[in-house]
């Protein structure tokens, strides 16, 4: 059994909204946690090959001039492959960072083993009340420590982090557990809103 705290939790800036389009990867971070400690990070700019959008420039807070001397997509994604592992992944939104993931990792001939979490699925079934369930705001609904500015790579993957983690303890309450399966994570992500309590009864621990 893989626990869901022992994970790659990661996010990604890009030109665009889909590689299907011709958009790429311009930043990755990621952080490793093993049994719900930190004990990793990455985080790397690419060079995606020709100027990025003035739109972009302003979301993300990267310049032309900051990617002007990264490395190219490659390259970085050879590094982060090896970093991943074997390991499962957390993203927010994943379905966006996997499509990214994927192309980036197509690209080189690389793929991973590990499966994907969302955990913006996942805080839709578990923080029902919150008033809605972008990253930023579940920070705020949780009274999350938080210094930096989002649409970085390794800002959100960290604040993604704290949320799983927030999360991962909200459910072990629920079930009168110590552990969570990711497993019984990706379970919650295909559960009715009404049904997860019952998905949750110490009993289907």
């Amino acid at each position: 059994m893989s626990l869901a705290n022992s994970v790659v939790i990661l996010d990604f800036e890009t030109t665009g909204l889909s590689p299907n389009w011709g958009d790429c990867a311009i930043e990755i971070g990621a952080v490793r946690i093993q049994e719900g400690e930190v004990v990793d990070r990455f985080q790397k700019l690419m060079n995606p090959g020709w100027p990025i959008s003035g739109f972009i420039e302003d979301y993300t807070g990267i310049t032309n001039a900051m990617l002007a001397d990264a490395p190219s997509s490659s390259e970085v994604m050879h590094q982060f492959a090896d970093f991943i592992g074997d390991d499962n992944l957390v993203a927010h939104n994943a379905s966006f960072d996997k499509r990214f993931l994927d192309a980036e990792l197509e690209k080189i001939s690389r793929t991973y083993t590990g499966k994907f979490a969302c955990s913006m699925m996942v805080a839709r079934r578990i923080f029902q009340d919150a008033p809605n369930h972008k990253l930023g705001s579940l920070v705020d609904y949780l009274h999350l420590q938080s210094e930096g500015t989002f649409h970085r790579a390794l800002y959100d993957s960290e604040m993604t982090t704290k949320v799983w983690l927030a999360m991962l303890n909200e459910i072990c309450e629920r079930q009168c557990s110590r552990t969570v399966s990711f497993e019984l994570v990706q379970r919650l992500m295909k559960t009715p809103k009404k049904s997860v309590q019952r998905l949750l009864q110490p009993a289907n621990r």
